[in-house]
């Protein structure tokens, strides 16, 4: 064993290598013959400008082409075509081999040229979302287009990019579970061969709230403060536990992120071989964006997946295929359902909070729908009874000053959305 670690550090003496952070390393796009890939992006645009529009110039105050000009123009200038190319393609692929794709996740969907190369469907300019919240020239990062597809068949869409750049410049990307307070207490009382009931005893103090600490957990727990000052052995296995506590405790891959690289990727990471065989990075998600490095999201959605089987079995029974951009979004007996809080199944409306929510909600389209959901999470839920206070008698509400009534009359005089700020 000996022998072995001063050969490692004999190897480790000989290594040089130089990491080059905050360079982008965006693999080229190929395009069609005739064309450059901004020349390409632009006339994919131009189509879908026209497919999404028609002949309709101006929406909501806002000069379509024009908007369109200055995303791409912002594009250009940041240097992520080839980005904006290389996503189009798998979920081209995708909606051609009747892989569910969702309508659009996080600030992606306030672009309008992600709306027209359907990246996204839903429309930014009918929802009012902001493309700097997406890509600000102000503030350089990569861009980040999480995409949902149907879980089932997540797979196969991967294997689609793997094919088509190369199974050496296409690696998931590793995740490490650290050790959280109450895990570190228990790994620890196991290798100190403390009792197994006393350990849980101890474990059991730690309160569940989120990022929780052991030295949170001895400020807010007069029980474990007590056994910690009185009791030697618990001393130790907690003061133990507090040095690993936040330690990398097992390596997974991580359920969505995949990094697609311009070379082998062996030439920017260390790679190693998961569980199952796959290859994965050594290095983590943050990592992998300092240093320039292509990563995209797919997320595997069930949701999308029991939406796929239910077209299909609409499509066997009667013999209609619907399409889910094409469904009324103002079905009165759709709310009133959720109104009711019969919402077993529906995505984002099915726990139980979520249901009394609805039912004292009870919205009336789908921008009620969009807000209860921005407001049902820790922050925002203060404003859940002025909310529905404004939404149920507007003479109640009240604006500090008249410019705020344009903006947040939508919603009922809460800041609900971050561009509310902004507008």
């Amino acid at each position: 064993a000996l022998e072995a670690i001063e050969n490692t550090h004999k190897i480790a003496e000989r290594c040089n290598v130089e990491i080059v952070f905050g360079e982008q390393k965006v693999p080229k796009f190929d395009v069609p013959e005739g064309y450059d890939a901004y020349s390409y992006l632009t006339k994919l645009c131009e189509e879908g400008l026209k497919k999404r529009y028609g002949d309709q110039e101006v929406k909501e105050g806002i000069c379509l082409k024009e908007r369109l000009e200055y995303e791409l123009t912002t594009i250009k200038n940041m240097g992520y075509v080839d980005y904006f190319l290389i996503v189009w393609d798998f979920i081209k692929y995708a909606k051609d081999h009747q892989i569910a794709v969702g309508p659009g996740r996080g600030s992606a969907a306030g672009s309008i040229v992600s709306y027209c190369l359907e990246i996204t469907d839903i429309d930014p300019i009918r929802y009012n979302l902001l493309f700097e919240r997406f890509l600000n020239p102000e503030r350089v990062s990569m861009p980040d287009i999480d995409v949902d597809f149907c879980f089932e068949r997540r797979q196969e869409v991967i294997d689609y990019v793997v094919g088509k750049y190369g199974k050496e410049k296409v690696v998931q990307i590793v995740t490490f579970g650290t050790m959280a307070a109450k895990a570190v207490i228990r790994d620890v009382g196991r290798v100190l061969d403390i009792s197994y009931a006393v350990v849980d005893s101890v474990a059991k103090m730690i309160p569940n709230e989120l990022n929780m600490t052991i030295d949170k957990a001895l400020k807010a727990s007069k029980d474990l403060r007590d056994i910690y000052t009185n009791d030697p052995q618990i001393q130790y296995l907690i003061d133990m536990s507090k040095r690993l506590e936040g330690l990398p405790r097992h390596s997974s891959m991580h359920a969505a992120g995949v990094v697609i690289g311009q070379e082998a990727l062996d030439e920017y990471v260390p790679l190693a071989k998961a569980s199952d065989d796959a290859i994965v990075t050594q290095f983590t998600m943050t990592t992998i964006e300092q240093l320039g490095l292509l990563k995209m999201d797919f997320l595997g959605l069930r949701t999308l997946t029991v939406i796929q089987n239910a077209i299909s079995l609409i499509e066997d029974r009667i013999g209609r295929r619907l399409e889910l951009h094409q469904i009324d979004y103002d079905d009165k007996k759709v709310f009133e359902l959720i109104s009711s809080g019969k919402t077993e199944g529906i995505f984002q409306l099915e726990s139980s909070g979520m249901k009394s929510f609805m039912k004292e909600l009870k919205p009336e389209n789908l921008e009620d729908i969009i807000a209860g959901i921005s407001l049902y999470r820790p922050g925002p839920m203060d404003f859940i009874p002025k909310y529905i206070q404004g939404k149920n008698d507007r003479h109640l509400i009240q604006y500090t000053c008249p410019q705020l009534e344009k903006i947040l009359s939508p919603t009922y005089g809460c800041i609900v959305y971050q561009g509310a700020t902004r507008s």
